[in-house]
């Protein structure tokens, strides 16, 4: 067992069955913890994010067009050394998770070698990856990740239409050679106007493959895609407004675990779902500086990969998380947005929404201005 005092509690991971749990002061007390002074406010902020995305590098040849990076071929790549300190780094910090991404982490020929660092040190390895140039052979030098995810953002020309210069058939050779390999492999679907029509088909797809999981991502305006360019390919309000029903065929039929991106909650303002049952569920909208941030590729921490570095280095996470003014602020964003959010029953589990989304639309500290609510109650207004 692996814990980490909390205001709230604890978080403790089980071994087996290899899961985390949020455990309450008195059942913490039980367990022989002890949180002193921290257990003094309850709803305090968090000591440490849960999972870190780790940039292992910023280069990449694909050029995909929604970029959040504007990774290119002649990006950064931090040396093995200082990735392996800023890993200890986050285990110091009581991290459990970290997700390595880049630009393509592929083109790091220590890949596998970072990741079995990760598991010496306590942290489990995730990674998401276009698995451009990944061959059998490279795909068993992986084994030391708990789950890799490749980028399949749909059949019948979705994917390129997405991701330019990768094609699908290499996304799916590569969820091939990953499950030969033994890994366990999910898929991350990019949901543009275009692709949005051939998620079902998609998913039906790399289920055959042998994919186990389906993560649908909202396209962000961050990097390249943080363009006019954004607005001709985000979903369109009536594909939003299908989104709740997507996702109940997608839990009932696909045969795949569904998971969808924090940015995506907003969009379920308008159903009936539960916020109860989404709060149980571990569904939660804006993560970002509270139980998820982002080490850049120059190891600064930043509150999620949309958003911009905070003045916090990776090496300070430990100690200096909770205070930090730029996590600080982010996390307190939700408790002044003014209506619909104050009035909103989903606030407490979507926070506002996505402050990457409303940065670009001019102000971080409005709610979200794609919320199927929030479009609603201007339009009303106005």
């Amino acid at each position: 067992m692996k814990a980490r005092l909390e205001p709230f509690g604890a978080w403790v991971k089980l071994q087996e069955p290899p899961v985390l749990v949020a455990v309450e002061q008195d059942r913490a007390r039980q367990l022989g913890l002890d949180g002193g002074a921290l257990w003094s406010d309850p709803d305090g902020p968090p000591t440490a994010p849960l999972e870190v995305h780790l940039a292992v590098n910023s280069r990449c040849g694909v050029g995909c067009e929604g970029c959040y990076l504007d990774a290119t071929p002649q990006g950064v790549e931090p040396p093995f050394q200082e990735l392996v300190a800023r890993l200890e780094e986050l285990a110091a910090a009581g991290v459990f998770t970290v997700a390595f991404g880049g630009g393509e982490p592929l083109l790091r020929r220590d890949l596998g070698e970072l990741a079995r660092e990760a598991r010496r040190l306590g942290l489990t390895p995730v990674m998401t990856t276009s698995a451009t140039g990944l061959t059998a052979a490279r795909a068993r030098e992986l084994t030391a990740f708990a789950q890799v995810n490749v980028s399949h953002d749909g059949v019948e020309g979705g994917h390129e239409w997405v991701r330019g210069g990768a094609s699908v058939q290499s996304a799916e050779r590569a969820i091939g050679w990953l499950v030969e390999a033994g890994i366990k492999v999910g898929v991350n679907l990019v949901l543009t106007r275009h692709t949005f029509q051939r998620v079902e088909a998609t998913a039906n797809r790399v289920a055959f493959l042998g994919a186990r999981e389906i993560q649908l991502l909202r396209y962000k305006p961050a990097g390249r895609a943080a363009s006019a360019s954004y607005l001709d390919r985000k979903l369109t309000p009536d594909q939003i407004a299908q989104v709740p029903t997507l996702l109940e065929r997608l839990v009932t039929s696909s045969g795949l675990s569904v998971r969808i991106d924090c940015a995506m909650v907003p969009w379920l303002s308008m159903s009936s779902i539960d916020p109860v049952a989404m709060e149980l569920l571990g569904v939660f909208g804006c993560e970002a500086g509270r139980h998820l941030a982002a080490s850049t590729v120059e190891g600064q921490v930043a509150p999620c990969s949309f958003l911009k570095a905070t003045e916090l280095p990776t090496r300070s996470l430990q100690g200096g998380y909770r205070s930090d003014p730029g996590l600080v602020r982010l996390r307190c964003r939700h408790e002044s947005l003014p209506e619909p959010c104050a009035s909103c029953p989903l606030r407490r589990v979507c926070r506002g929404g996505c402050e990457a989304v409303a940065s670009w639309y001019g102000d971080s500290m409005l709610p979200d201005p794609e919320c199927p609510r929030v479009v609603a109650w201007r339009e009303v207004a106005s």
